[in-house]
């Protein structure tokens, strides 16, 4: 609701490839309740803290054509009450019991939150699976959060120069994939849904058979099952769970973007590939990982030295890899050029240093960005907040606990000729997009 998403995945993307000096970052365990409900136990005795997350495998990507937005207005909606919990009692609940908690949607999910006290869990796992199937969506609610949702639209896309474009170029990008819709819905949708449609959903998606509760700090397995039967238990399964269908991307396609908009003062170049994730050619994932951080993570990353300290192309320049997805991931490459450097020289540059880049990797090398990869995020091992974002974001996106785990000794195993041959086929054989964000020139000047 008010944390992007986009923090979770960055999370995501460091964190996979960031394991310290054990095979098991987490020492993690879990089961699954007769119900469906899996669940998931990080256990961290340093603090009376836990972080308590339901993680459900639905977002944006599984809406019905034409309804988009519906995700992200029933995470709204799911603050507004239920009979047992009715109107703002659920946030007076939270509040004075001390929790700090919130929700966030994005194409593949939609988690809700609490960190808490250990002696709050039992009243936040009463709330959260009293909403599962509980939930009471009034007129009234529905009008208001739906303005809500429709102004917050306005607000962080509409108004934002950056944020529209980036949604240009998942659009262009995507295509005919559930990931070309926004999150947010378009603004007509928003301003188009029904009570119904919400409803429909809620019950369509929310269900213990279709949720991850991830449990983070404070607390032991035991425990943790015998809570969980006890306020999770007892909820019904959906038999008949929707399936969103993803469909490959046949054909390799290229598209180009070029906008001009108000508010922009620097000129943004990007290149987005259509890349491996874990449940598409995860075979990939830990080398395009090491590439990533290879080229464009940071002030010690190639293109960071080339094309900003070196040559003074650049301004700004960045890679990420996103991976934590039901269906494709994203590989990004992102620069601002400097003054009076053109975008279409500056993306010139980019292919050329890609290119030289992968090939001057060599063992050496590869194991300094390994060994930065393995120390960077070592923290989170002692923050159940984290541990709770990353392992549940790995687990609704179709990770197993065990992959999760041993992310140390997969990294660990990454060879030069597979960062070069996952470099390739990510530049050669993958659907991408190049896109220019300009200022947008007055008239008159």
């Amino acid at each position: 609701m008010k944390k992007s998403f986009l923090h979770i995945l960055w999370l995501c993307g460091m964190l996979a490839l960031s394991f310290g000096a054990q095979a098991k970052l987490f020492n993690g365990e879990e089961f699954v309740l007769d119900n469906g409900l899996r669940v998931i136990v990080l256990p961290n005795h340093k603090a009376p803290i836990v972080k308590h997350m339901v993680w459900y495998k639905s977002g944006g990507a599984d809406e019905a054509l034409g309804k988009g937005g519906s995700a992200h207005l029933l995470e709204h909606l799911m603050f507004r009450g239920t009979d047992k919990v009715s109107g703002e009692e659920f946030n007076r609940l939270t509040e004075e019991n001390g929790m700090d908690g919130n929700a966030f949607t994005g194409q593949d999910m939609t988690a809700y939150h609490q960190n808490l006290d250990i002696t709050r869990l039992e009243l936040a796992m009463f709330l959260e699976a009293d909403r599962m199937r509980n939930l009471q969506i009034s007129d009234k609610d529905f009008a208001l959060e739906r303005d809500i949702v429709f102004q917050e639209r306005k607000q962080r896309v509409d108004n934002n120069p950056v944020a529209y474009f980036g949604e240009v170029l998942r659009r262009s990008l995507w295509q005919e994939h559930p990931y070309a819709r926004p999150v947010t819905g378009m603004p007509e949708e928003i301003m188009n849904l029904t009570k119904d449609d919400v409803v429909d959903f809620y019950e369509e998606h929310y269900a213990p058979n279709n949720a991850v509760l991830v449990l983070s700090g404070d607390i032991d397995v035991s425990t943790a099952r015998r809570l969980a039967e006890k306020y999770y238990g007892g909820l019904k399964q959906n038999p008949q769970l929707p399936e969103t269908v993803f469909p490959k991307l046949e054909n390799i396609a290229r598209f180009r973007v070029d906008m001009a908009r108000p508010q922009v003062n620097a000129y943004r170049v990007t290149r987005v590939f259509a890349a491996p994730s874990v449940s598409f050619m995860a075979e990939d994932v830990y080398a395009l990982s090491v590439l990533s951080a290879y080229l464009g993570e940071g002030e010690t990353s190639r293109f960071y030295k080339k094309l900003v300290m070196e040559d003074k192309q650049a301004v700004a320049v960045s890679t990420s890899y996103d991976f934590a997805s039901r269906s494709y991931g994203t590989f990004s490459v992102s620069a601002v050029p400097q003054q009076g450097v053109s975008p279409e020289e500056l993306l010139a540059r980019l292919d050329e240093e890609w290119e030289h880049s992968v090939k001057a990797l060599n063992k050496a090398e590869l194991e300094k960005v390994k060994n930065k990869m393995l120390a960077g995020m070592v923290y989170l091992r002692d923050n159940p907040n984290e541990a709770a974002n990353i392992v549940g974001a790995l687990a609704v996106a179709g990770m197993s606990l065990a992959d999760i785990e041993e992310q140390e000794n997969k990294i660990r195993a990454v060879t030069v000729g597979q960062v070069q041959k996952a470099a390739w086929r990510l530049k050669e054989n993958s659907s991408q997009i190049e896109g220019i964000l300009r200022p947008q020139k007055q008239e008159g000047v």
